[in-house]
């Protein structure tokens, strides 16, 4: 098969243009195009009144022998690689133990199926509950004003963090293995479209991912996992540097000397048990700031143009970063066209903002962390004192908020001009159970205060209308990814404890659900071939 790149065509060609294209790059006959199909289709928009379809594909061919040494020194025709997924081993029959994964996000997931797929009947263990169950808790806090229950929330259960996003199935990690290939195939498998196999930034939405995760549990249930939910993991137990098992919240206890350590970002009582064990964990660099709304039909003008609208190109989005005077850099984080601002709080009296869209991504708002980086110098007094410093800022925002859950926020012309805001504008604030108009400038360091006033203005100068005053701004986001890293060496187990295998995105692995499964998958080939070395 042949893999053919740069094919670029009209927004709006006809269906059969595609299959001309191929034509005329190969300069072959018809009959001799047996089939192809779709890799990746994207968009070029960088001329507004020239957006055009950017196709790669692969080609079957019955005269594929002479195409590849025709095109021998053409960048844009070659081989296509084998992405197809093989597993590194098959569980024995007689295995004595069985692995524990912690965590049911990303990659506890992926984990979890690839083990079970191999046959080594993981234990995996939740502590938040089941993904319909945590989603009603969650959206009767956002709606109804429930109480905030700190074990059910946009942070823990089922699921992860991921669910209450936009679903965006799309990393810049280098995968030379095509790892992200086999998340996304098993996503589909799942229930997701296909189309997720060959769109430019392809996203789920959080009701087609709530299916789309129990699909996925029954899955690894029906390959001899078993799935806890509600089932907090206390203590790690940890013997001359090996894990030999976990005790959960209600006093049972579970013996493993393979444990997958998936726990998410926000597991801080995790982290603090961890480093109380002794543990090797360091801190790292990670971004903290707003979320930003605008009109989504700006963002759309502004991207596309007369385009704007179009059903192919769907809802704009937008990529921005600025680096500061100060040295310090300013990015625009998880953006979710036609999306939500959402409470995603993991801890009582604190307020944490996120962006969410569903799959059709019509909400009238198109919103984005504008986020600043920092670095363990700003924290410097140990391995998690980023989370005290994310904790101190949460703090502040549930102050600012009034106490009640609603988060500060304040109007971007009022921002700029460091006055507090008073009423709203043409813009309304998405985020639920409420927002308290004020000023912004007392939840964040002044460092970060003054990169962001800097960066909005500069970001208008890309996207027109970016800096308009309606804007809204809300506080604050500081979950952009883990304070720390639970460091692990090349068999992927910590540095310090034989048999904990730290994954994903809380173990500072991974950014976002594709990255996370790919990290998952990484993590449990390594179990598995410890499991196998460790077989009589």
């Amino acid at each position: 098969m042949l893999r053919i790149t740069e094919i670029k065509l009209p927004l709006d060609h006809p269906e059969d243009a595609l299959k001309l294209a191929i034509l005329k790059k190969l300069q072959i006959k018809p009959e001799e195009l047996t089939n192809y199909s779709i890799f990746k289709r994207s968009y070029d928009a960088r001329k507004k009144t020239d957006i055009y379809l950017v196709y790669i594909v692969d080609v079957e061919t019955s005269v594929e022998k002479q195409l590849l040494a025709k095109f021998q020194a053409d960048p844009h025709v070659s081989i296509t690689p084998d992405m197809s997924y093989h597993h590194v081993a098959k569980a024995p029959s007689n295995l004595k133990t069985r692995p524990i994964v912690i965590g049911l996000g990303p990659a506890g997931m992926f984990a979890g199926l690839m083990l079970a797929q191999m046959g080594f009947r993981p234990i995996i263990l939740e502590r938040g509950k089941a993904v319909r169950d945590r989603t009603a808790d969650t959206f009767n806090f956002w709606k109804k004003r429930a109480a905030f229950n700190p074990e059910s929330n946009a942070q823990f259960g089922e699921g992860g963090a991921g669910t209450f996003s936009d679903g965006k199935l799309y990393s810049q990690v280098k995968d030379p293995q095509h790892y992200g290939r086999k998340v996304l195939t098993e996503f589909v498998n799942a229930g997701a479209s296909p189309e997720i196999l060959y769109i430019n930034k392809p996203h789920i939405g959080t009701f087609k991912l709530v299916g789309i995760v129990q699909n996925f549990r029954a899955r690894i249930e029906e390959l001899g996992g078993e799935i806890h939910f509600q089932s907090r993991v206390e203590d790690i137990d940890i013997q001359n540097g090996k894990a030999k098992g976990v005790t959960l919240a209600s006093g049972e206890y579970i013996a493993s000397n393979h444990i997958v350590l998936a726990v998410g970002h926000s597991a801080r009582d995790t982290f603090q048990m961890l480093y109380d064990h002794g543990v090797y964990i360091e801190a790292k660099p990670f971004s903290i700031g707003f979320r930003i709304e605008h009109p989504q039909t700006l963002i759309d003008r502004a991207r596309f143009g007369d385009y704007a609208g179009h059903k192919t190109l769907g809802a704009a989005d937008y990529k921005l970063v600025h680096h500061c005077k100060n040295g310090r850099s300013v990015y625009s984080f998880c953006m979710c066209p036609g999306g939500l601002v959402v409470a995603a709080t993991s801890e009582v009296g604190r307020v944490v903002t996120n962006g969410m869209s569903q799959y059709s991504r019509n909400e009238r708002n198109a919103n984005s962390g504008i986020v600043v980086g920092i670095t363990p110098e700003d924290y410097p007094e140990h391995p998690l004192a980023g989370i005290d410093f994310q904790r101190r800022l949460e703090s502040r925002a549930f102050e600012l908020g009034g106490g009640t859950y609603a988060a500060p926020a304040q109007l971007v012309g009022d921002f700029l001009a460091n006055r507090p805001s008073q009423a709203l504008g043409t813009v309304h604030p998405s985020y639920s159970p409420d927002v308290l108009l004020g000023d912004l400038s007392e939840s964040l360091p002044d460092y970060a205060i003054a990169a962001i006033r800097e960066a909005i203005p500069e970001f208008n100068k890309k996207i027109k209308g970016f800096a308009m005053d309606d804007a809204m701004l809300t506080g604050v986001e500081t979950r952009t990814s883990s304070p720390i890293r639970i460091k692990r060496n090349e068999n992927y187990q910590s540095l310090n404890t034989e048999g904990l295998f730290p994954a994903g995105e809380g173990a500072g692995y991974a950014g976002g659900i594709l990255s996370a499964g790919i990290d998952g998958i990484k993590v449990a080939e390594a179990v598995a071939l410890s499991l196998l070395e460790a077989s009589p």
